[in-house]
């Protein structure tokens, strides 16, 4: 007759955990005689003994301690896959904490579309430049802009973004397009600022430095228009107030219809990485699963270096 080993490892951990036979039994539903021949069973097929028996109690031997460790972690992960099985198969559905850069703003008409797909979700969004903890912090997925790299987290990657100096076709018609980086000293150029730390954005111009050949010169830009959301500058810029510096995935829409219009797009030197991080585990919890997939069916894969718009798409 074949040995129950799981059977006889949980009667041995009850039995290792209680110091009884007899409650061990009690526990699992069977008899002190039957949690006995089940160790006699263990003891007989491992050739070690576990446990020093006397009428009045049972005590680990060493071989007993080490072997305890072991089971005690071999119950807990089949009852982990147990769980994660019973959960993969159900509804997604609870609280949903989602952490996302300010910029993630522009993503609301993805969020919006999740939200209706899945209506028992409760989505909770949490927008800031602030590196938070995922885990101390109690976030189920988070949005980030770059890579980032923790053991204690799982991450995918999203399509990337570039960002574009852009102004309307108005107020390059009364102030000129600006030919070189240098020229924007004399523009009307619309900033952000991060609210997290009170910094200016900077702008990735590429332009050379005359004293020394090969090397970038660092331009210092007007302040004209300082936000600390991207929206406002982007309205602003539509309103041919100034030139801003904008993620492609905000401003597709208005370049394609011409409200738009990129300036010094070859000297523009940026690419940036958006990922989707959220607690490690073998199997996650259906209601992360559920959004990781939807975003990375709206947002896209990495494989598009170019972004979400690039000029090209216009010729």
């Amino acid at each position: 007759m074949a040995m129950d080993y799981f059977g006889a490892l949980g009667a041995f951990v009850q039995s290792a955990e209680t110091r009884s036979f007899t409650e061990a039994g009690r526990r699992l539903g069977i008899s002190s005689s039957a949690v006995g021949k089940a160790i006699a069973r263990l003891e007989e097929e491992l050739g070690a003994r576990l446990f020093h028996r006397s009428t009045r109690s049972i005590t680990l031997t060493a071989e007993g301690e080490l072997f305890l460790a072991r089971c005690q972690r071999i119950l807990t992960e089949f009852d982990t896959a147990r769980a994660e099985l019973s959960e993969a198969g159900a509804t997604p559905q609870g609280k949903l904490r989602v952490g996302l850069p300010h910029i993630g703003e522009h993503f609301m008409h993805h969020l919006t579309a999740f939200q209706q797909a899945f209506p028992n979700i409760e989505l909770e969004m949490s927008f800031t430049d602030r590196l938070v903890n995922v885990i101390e912090e109690g976030f189920d997925a988070v949005i980030r802009i770059g890579e980032l790299s923790d053991s204690r987290l799982t991450m995918r990657q999203l399509r990337g973004y570039r960002h574009h100096l852009v102004a309307a076709p108005a107020y390059l018609a009364q102030h000129g397009m600006p030919l070189r980086p240098e020229e924007l000293t004399s523009h009307v150029c619309l900033r952000y600022r991060f609210p997290s730390s009170g910094k200016l954005a900077t702008w990735p111009l590429e332009t050379l430095n005359p004293e020394t050949p090969g090397e970038s010169a660092a331009i210092e830009l007007p302040q004209s228009v300082i936000a600390d959301g991207t929206g406002p500058l982007q309205a602003m810029a539509e309103a041919g107030v100034g030139i801003a510096l904008l993620p492609d995935f905000a401003i597709t829409d208005a370049l394609l219809h011409g409200r738009l219009v990129s300036v010094l797009t070859e000297h523009v030197q940026d690419h940036r990485r958006i990922c989707i991080l959220w607690p490690s585990s073998r199997q996650p919890l259906p209601k992360i699963k559920a959004f990781v997939d939807f975003m990375v069916a709206r947002l896209g894969a990495p494989d598009d270096i170019e972004g979400f718009y690039h000029p090209k798409i216009l010729n």
